[in-house]
């Protein structure tokens, strides 16, 4: 089974800006793939293992505020073309209007590459 068919939900790589305010500082990154459930941020100064935090996911004409726990980081890749530094976060707590934003962009942006939401959940993509 692939990573992508071992996920509960589908992920797609969207690049949306995302801030973090984390002990007075404020990290800033990008999306590298998002999900309903969860993300990967880009950043020059990823956040520890298990960290909790609140973020805001600037998407197309709207921001979503999301609290988040960090469950992989890459503090020290060697290069970012390859594997970015940067840390998956889980969602925590996000509200039922900010998942279906997030939801639905995914469709979409699936869509686009011929590939639906079942597709991926049947594995047949």
């Amino acid at each position: 089974m692939t990573e992508e068919e071992n996920r509960a939900y589908p992920r797609a790589g969207l690049k949306w800006a995302v801030s973090a305010k984390v002990d007075g500082k404020v990290i800033e990154g990008v999306t590298k793939d998002i999900s309903v459930s969860g993300a990967y941020v880009c950043c020059a100064k990823p956040l520890r293992l298990n960290e909790v935090v609140d973020m805001v996911i600037t998407a197309p004409y709207e921001s979503q505020s999301v609290k988040a726990e960090v469950v992989w980081s890459n503090i020290y890749g060697p290069d970012d073309n390859i594997n970015p530094r940067g840390m998956g976060v889980l969602f925590l707590e996000i509200s039922g209007e900010d998942r279906k934003v997030i939801a639905k962009a995914v469709t979409n942006h699936l869509k686009t590459l011929n590939t639906t939401v079942e597709d991926i959940k049947s594995g047949a993509s």
